[in-house]
């Protein structure tokens, strides 16, 4: 038991200062009618994946009227 402390001890030292974060992209496909007409990668920065997640979907748009044009966002 006295051994296994400080191997506790510098394991949970390790998981205290190691980040979650990460660098993100988020690439978006625009379609017009079912016909790709642009894409785009804009880079997120480092952030957790879960505020990465939300801040792609938030950049996914769609549009109606005479034609459809959707922003189809995912993250990479």
């Amino acid at each position: 038991m006295k051994k296994l402390f400080p191997v506790m001890a510098i394991a949970l030292g390790a998981a205290l200062f190691t980040s979650c974060k990460k660098d993100y992209n988020c690439t978006c496909t625009t379609t017009d009618n079912g016909t790709v007409i642009g894409t785009s990668t804009v880079s997120l920065g480092k952030q957790k994946k879960s505020d990465a997640e939300n801040a792609c979907s938030a950049k996914a748009s769609s549009s109606g009227g005479g034609t459809t044009i959707t922003t189809s966002c995912k993250l990479d």
